[in-house]
């Protein structure tokens, strides 16, 4: 690289002698690009077939603070992020095993850039392309999105860490319409969402394992959506650490039509973020590209989520809503723990339904529980839940509305007034929980029950087992006491 004329010495602009030592290589047959201690200043760069970048210990990648220093890319592949960008520092569209490696670092220079979308450049962006790579660097300081991958297969991030808060919409890695895709031991510290699968066209983002990560975000740490189009199914995030996030640790937004399913979450741990847990099927049915026709309401079922803990929890609650006529299906919620802050002076009744909002887990307000209010939703399945307040708090731990065949077991939660609330809601069965002194009621019942049935639950501490409208539970070999 230094033979094609680079200095790397943070002054002289390298673009051409960068390109060109990467076209060589690219022309060669492939192989490495090798970056020794330096300062390389650079505008847009476009990565080649069998090419890989190796940042060495000392060498930093230094974008250009002049948007003219990067060319408009229009990549073949149309999605809903042409609306986003159209130039990059690193760039590679239709290509077969490329990659960014080493212990180097990559830096954007953001904080040179203002203005709306276009006008500032993507750091990596990875089109239509196969076994790319990225593995050990450390990306700071990006204009726009740090990493997008659109429409590629079999993609690994690997040991990267991210540091970028000094622009809008720093997202740390975005996977969009990917199939295939590895990201393990990343260590995200971001302005915008942290990890975000997206999927901008009618191609589903599907097969995706996201493990052992650090992350931390001013949005949301791990998110599903916005942009749903082509929908998602079978990822995996495992064995993650989330902490000082503004808005929402685990975030599932379909509201662009598309199918999220088969999805599965285990072994996270949280502590202050605003919002642990955020699943929304909404409608606001946005087509990815002009003159394409509305989808309307996907579907969000098969979802697994198992071992969460929470702390620092804002006065919100977690909501998990679908919409009239459109429920979440088969969802399983086990062995999580959270601690809300609480201290909410006025009961909320309901939430209004939004159904065509941008999906954020403030956009009901308060909620009508605590904890966890649930609506429109079919074969949710609550085991092991432990929920708390650092303050007293009147509303319900949990609120069902508009739920059938909803299970909750071997729970604990805390409660001032009535524990659970259910309103419209059939095919209920609530067993092995045990019911806190400070509760009032145990199941706070509303119109339209049908078939609800508490079992083998301890009710000794509890003022009345049910208030409300009991016609439709039953109650089988509960525990209890005297004015129970």
């Amino acid at each position: 690289m230094r033979a094609q004329g680079a200095r790397g010495d943070g002054e002289q602009l390298d673009t051409r002698a960068l390109q060109a030592a990467i076209d060589a290589c690219g022309a060669a047959g492939g192989g490495t690009v090798y970056f020794p201690p330096g300062r390389y200043l650079t505008g847009g760069l476009r990565l080649r077939s069998g090419v890989h970048l190796q940042l060495e210990a000392g060498a930093l990648l230094l974008g250009s603070k002049r948007l003219e220093d990067f060319p408009i890319t229009t990549p073949r592949f149309r999605s809903y992020t042409d609306n986003y960008t159209e130039r990059s520092l690193l760039y590679g569209e239709g290509l077969e095993n490329v990659g960014i490696h080493g212990t180097g670092t990559i830096d954007g220079q953001g904080a040179a850039y203002e203005g709306p979308y276009k006008v500032r450049p993507y750091l990596i962006r990875i089109v239509s392309s196969r076994r790319a790579s990225v593995t050990g660097v450390t990306i700071r300081d990006s204009p726009m999105w740090v990493q997008h991958y659109l429409a590629c297969d079999d993609v690994l991030i690997h040991g990267v860490t991210v540091h970028s808060r000094v622009n809008h919409n720093n997202d740390g890695i975005d996977i969009d319409c990917c199939r295939r895709v590895t990201i393990s031991d990343c260590n995200i510290w971001s302005g915008d969402d942290a990890i975000v699968l997206k999927s901008t066209a009618e191609r589903p983002t599907r097969d995706v394992a996201i493990t052992n990560c650090v992350l931390s975000s001013h949005c949301n740490a791990f998110k599903l959506g916005t942009e749903s189009n082509g929908g998602f199914e079978n990822i995996t995030l495992s064995n993650c650490s989330i902490y000082e996030t503004r808005l929402t640790g685990i975030a599932l937004e379909l509201v662009d039509g598309g199918s999220l399913d088969g999805d599965s979450i285990a072994n996270v741990t949280m502590r202050e973020v605003a919002n642990p847990l955020f699943i929304r099927l909404g409608n606001r049915a946005r087509p990815f590209t002009a003159g394409k026709a509305v989808q309307g309401a996907g579907v969000l079922r098969n979802v697994s989520i198992n071992g969460v803990t929470a702390t620092g929890a804002n006065t919100t609650g977690c909501a998990i809503s679908g919409i009239p006529g459109h429920r979440i299906e088969n969802l399983s919620i086990e062995n999580v723990s959270i601690e809300y802050a609480g201290g909410v002076s006025t009961a909320p009744e309901d939430a209004p339904e939004q159904e065509a909002e941008y999906p954020e887990y403030k956009m009901f307000g308060a909620l009508p529980a605590y904890g966890i209010f649930l609506r429109h939703a079919s074969g949710v399945r609550l085991r092991n839940v432990r929920t708390r307040t650092v303050k007293p708090d009147p509303r319900p731990a949990l609120v069902g509305d508009d739920v059938v065949e909803f299970e909750l077991r071997d729970s604990s939660l805390a409660a001032t007034g009535s524990v659970v609330r259910l309103r419209d809601a059939r095919g209920v069965m609530i067993q092995g929980c045990r019911i806190p002194a400070t509760a009032e009621a145990f199941v706070e019942a509303s119109g339209g029950l049908v078939s609800v049935c508490l079992m083998g639950n301890d009710l000794t501490r509890a003022r009345r087992a049910v208030t409300g409208d009991d016609r439709a539970i039953t109650l089988l070999g509960n525990y209890e006491g005297e004015d129970a």
